[in-house]
């Protein structure tokens, strides 16, 4: 049984570590001029040859977007960076504009396999049909679909088919959006999007200038544009029914956390996918996607018309976590993980190593050790300490705090 590929997002060299260790088959990576994730940290040139140094040492595949809708003046430098990834040798790239793929294709010769992005807005099987005979090797499909229309889809064309399944929708799907250029002058198209349909509106009467009235469902407001986030967990079955071949999570620009978290998550749900046996999401599963900061869950437009209730009405629980990222583990010693610190610590603590295969609990940090062996109270983030760890744990496991 060949399940799906988990494709997990990589904003930077840290993250696509992250990643590639809960789990991911693959990650997708992206430089900011090239990029819809131009504000993720995303990668220089040297740090993406260190990165692609790393996924083919670990077996996984990396794939590397050129996904914006490009002007005349940006055709040259997506050119010479086509002539890089050339050299390069990436597992595919992913493109949404025409011009782009037919510079991959025809005119510059390159023999990169080709992802074609959600922003060119797949909805049909005529228009896979096109990207099939054009020489693309994956869809990634709009989100607009319905788990029905994907079957549909696959039943007409061979190619492999890509969907998100996890992460940040915005109101305008599958991402040709406008709101942000025209409140900001900064193209969602090209990267820059400033998340202008998160804002909290009001309105104003013509007649009734500086007169500002509230937009509300409760006494914190509403965001009218606003979505949940995509949370396909429970879905993952019916999706694999219909012939979707990878898994994406959204997240470029999220933090460490977040990406270990849910990936984890998924890794665990897509290995449990079996023919012989029924699918079911398991609660622990539940409980670690609810540690993150979110907008709550929808499972968008795969299963039919969005209701009302899909859409994020300012709830209460927004954005509320209960899980903060303390460090990333660098190093394991008799007992003790030398942590690379993401946040403050100090001698008293409750931490969690999340690693694969097994639930730590908690530890009691008793101790804390400088990297002279001095013992310290505390220690404030970007320091390197010594700290008591489980048996199992790992270099590159999170280490997180339960938060009050």
């Amino acid at each position: 049984m060949n399940k799906p590929e988990l494709l997990a997002p990589a904003g930077s060299l840290e993250k696509l570590k992250i990643a590639l260790h809960y789990g991911a088959d693959a990650v997708y990576v992206g430089l900011s001029e090239f990029s819809l994730r131009a504000k993720a940290d995303n990668f220089t040139l040297n740090e993406l040859e260190l990165a692609f140094s790393y996924v083919k040492a670990a077996g996984k595949k990396v794939y590397v977007t050129i996904n914006i809708f490009p002007h005349n003046y940006d055709l040259s430098l997506i050119s010479e960076h086509i002539a890089f990834l050339n050299y390069l040798k990436p597992d595919a790239v992913i493109v949404s504009d025409l011009g782009v793929f037919d510079m991959l294709v025809n005119v510059i010769g390159s023999q990169l396999p080709v992802h074609i992005s959600t922003q060119a807005n797949i909805t049909n099987y005529r228009t896979a049909m096109f990207w099939q005979r054009q020489g693309a090797k994956r869809l990634i499909l709009s989100r607009e679909l319905t788990i029905g229309e994907i079957k549909q889809i696959r039943d007409n064309v061979s190619i492999e088919l890509e969907c998100f399944v996890h992460g940040a929708i915005c109101i305008s799907y599958s991402g040709r959006c406008y709101i942000s250029s025209f409140l900001t002058n900064r193209s969602a198209n090209k990267g820059q999007c400033t998340n202008s349909c998160r804002w909290n509106y009001t309105l104003m009467e013509e007649k009734r200038p500086n007169e500002y009235f509230p937009v509300y469902e409760n006494d914190r407001g509403t965001y009218v544009m606003s979505s949940k986030d995509l949370c396909m967990l429970g879905y993952l079955d019916k999706l694999f029914d219909a012939g979707v071949d990878s898994f994406k999570i959204e997240g470029r620009m999220k933090g460490i956390n977040y990406i270990a978290g849910v990936v984890k998550t998924y890794r665990e749900a897509i290995d449990s996918l079996s023919s012989n046996t029924t699918y079911n999401v398991k609660d622990e599963w539940l409980k670690e996607l609810a540690m993150f900061s979110s907008r709550g869950f929808t499972t968008g437009m795969f299963l039919g018309r969005q209701e009302d209730k899909d859409f994020n009405h300012d709830e209460v629980n927004m954005y509320k976590k209960t899980h903060a990222l303390i460090g990333i583990v660098c190093d394991v010693k008799h007992g003790k993980a030398q942590v690379l610190l993401r946040n403050n610590l100090k001698s008293g603590d409750r931490v969690e190593y999340l690693s694969n295969g097994y639930n730590s609990g908690f530890v009691n940090i008793t101790s804390i050790e400088d990297l002279e062996n001095n013992i310290v109270d505390c220690a404030r983030n970007e320091k390197i300490v010594w700290i008591s760890a489980h048996e199992g744990v790992k270099v590159n496991d999170i280490v997180r705090k339960k938060l009050l």
